[in-house]
């Protein structure tokens, strides 16, 4: 199951002290594209499960983050790994493109 992210998530017990790949979709309940991406995040949630956090964050509940992090629209990917942002994709990836950068990340010491 994907993880919901909050701004407090990032800081007290997720994202920024992790040693697992997290990905973080950015999203909104107003936006379609967003909309459309969310069975991809479950269905990578689970693909992962023990391996990566993935999961996705409401960007107007939780502004903090995305400003943080210049998230500039909505969708967008952002993949952590030891706390340390490695990439962000924005708009909307193919499953394997987000399969294959999880991958990446995963593989990489």
């Amino acid at each position: 199951m994907a993880y919901e992210f909050s701004d407090a998530s990032f800081y007290e017990n997720g994202v920024l002290v992790s040693e697992l790949v997290t990905v973080i979709h950015m999203s909104a309940e107003w936006c379609g594209p967003c909309q459309l991406m969310a069975p991809i995040v479950e269905e990578l949630s689970t693909e992962f499960e023990g391996r990566a956090v993935i999961g996705w964050l409401n960007v107007d509940d939780h502004p903090k983050a995305p400003t943080i992090f210049s998230v500039r629209g909505v969708p967008t990917f952002l993949f952590f790994k030891n706390g340390e942002l490695k990439d962000k994709i924005v708009n909307l990836p193919s499953k394997q493109v987000l399969k294959d950068k999880i991958e990446t990340l995963i593989s990489y010491h």
